[in-house]
C-alpha cells in the first residue's frame, strides 16, 4: 500500500485558499511541492485541478476525484478517494494536493503531512485545512524561512509523521 502524504500551505488559522487560488505566492514552497510531488502520483479534487495554470501538472501521474465522472486532460479521473487510492496500491508515495474536502477525507488515511506554515492569518479565505490533533503527529522536519525579496510572509516547512 502506498504511502499517503498530504501537502499543503496553510495560515495560521488553517486558511489555504480564496476563490479558487492559492492565498500566498511562495516560490520556495512552489519548489518544494515539485521537488517533492515530481515521479509520484498527485490526487486532488477537480476545483484543484481547475485552477492549475496549464492543466495537469508534468512528470506526475494526475488523478483528479470527480463524483459526475468527468474526463479531465493529463489525467485520470476517479469518482471517489478510496477508488483512486485503490488505484494506486502497488506505489511507493502518494500526495493528496487538495482542495479542502480532500484533504478532510484523507487526513485519517495520512502517514506524512507535508505542510507549510505560513506565519500570517489572512483577511479573507474561503478554504481551509481541517483541523487536526497535533498530538497524534511528530515532527519529522522542520525548517524555518524568513520574508525575503521573494517571500512577503515567514513561513516554515514543516512534516509531521503519525505516532
Amino acid at each position: 500500500m502506498a504511502h499517503i502524504n498530504i501537502i499543503a500551505a496553510i495560515a495560521e488559522n488553517n486558511a489555504i485558499g480564496l476563490r479558487g487560488k492559492l492565498l500566498y505566492w511562495l516560490p520556495a514552497d512552489l519548489k518544494r511541492f515539485k521537488a517533492l510531488t515530481t515521479g509520484h502520483t498527485i490526487i486532488m479534487g477537480r476545483k484543484t485541478f481547475d485552477s492549475l495554470p496549464k492543466g495537469a501538472l508534468p512528470n506526475r501521474r494526475n488523478v483528479v476525484l470527480s463524483s459526475t465522472g468527468k474526463k479531465f486532460p493529463g489525467a485520470e479521473t476517479f469518482v471517489s478517494l478510496q477508488e483512486a487510492l485503490a488505484s494506486c496500491a502497488t506505489e511507493e508515495e502518494v500526495y493528496i494536493i487538495g482542495g479542502a474536502s480532500v484533504y478532510a477525507e484523507a487526513l485519517p488515511l495520512a502517514d506524512r503531512l507535508c505542510l507549510t506554515e505560513v506565519h500570517d492569518t489572512p483577511a479573507e479565505a474561503d478554504a481551509f485545512f481541517p483541523e487536526f490533533n497535533r498530538e497524534e503527529w511528530k515532527v519529522a522536519f522542520s525548517e524555518k524561512h524568513e520574508s525575503d525579496e521573494k517571500h512577503n510572509k515567514s513561513f516554515d516547512f514543516i512534516d509531521y509523521i503519525k505516532k
